[in-house]
């Protein structure tokens, strides 16, 4: 392997993006690392920002609006009981429509039947249609379009009378 052969090689591996490549051939062991110190601390640095940062504010609001808005909620879930909640069967990105230059699927005031599509959930690039086990009227859509969602996580309430 001559000295051409291996700067092609150098280059080649700092374009792919790899931190370290070996080659052994018969008579020659070559290793080639490239930032891999810089990565590390990089991604510590990033990781580490977030988590110290995130809580602190987001804890300060919720200590403050639950008090405000104590009365408020109490209303709310004495009418929220006679609705049923439909919650996300799965994990991932709730969307109201089946693409951007489609129609939500429902509407609120819009009156559903058992098995109508009522939003997708996108998981792990699957579009999983999420369809309504009771009939009603939607009252309520509690999640924004393109949002994270958790399992169990209630989606829409609709009064089934």
């Amino acid at each position: 392997m001559d000295i051409k052969e291996i700067q092609n090689l150098i280059k080649f591996v700092a374009k792919s993006g790899a931190t370290e490549v070996k080659l052994e051939m018969d008579d020659v062991k070559i290793t080639i690392r490239t930032g891999a110190l810089n990565t590390g601390q990089e991604t510590t640095i990033v990781q580490q920002i977030p988590m110290a940062q995130a809580p602190a504010p987001a804890a300060a609001p919720q200590t403050d609006a639950p008090a405000q808005q104590a009365p408020k909620s109490d209303d709310g879930a004495a009418d929220d009981a006679k609705y049923i909640t439909i919650k996300s069967p799965i994990i991932g990105t709730f969307y109201r429509k089946p693409s951007p230059d489609k129609p939500s699927f429902v509407e609120v005031g819009h009156t559903i039947s058992k098995g109508d599509v009522l939003c997708v959930i996108e998981a792990m690039k699957l579009f999983n249609d999420i369809e309504s086990e009771v009939s009603g009227k939607i009252v309520k859509i509690l999640v924004d379009d393109s949002s994270p969602v958790e399992f169990d996580q209630p989606l829409f309430l609709v009064d089934p009378s």
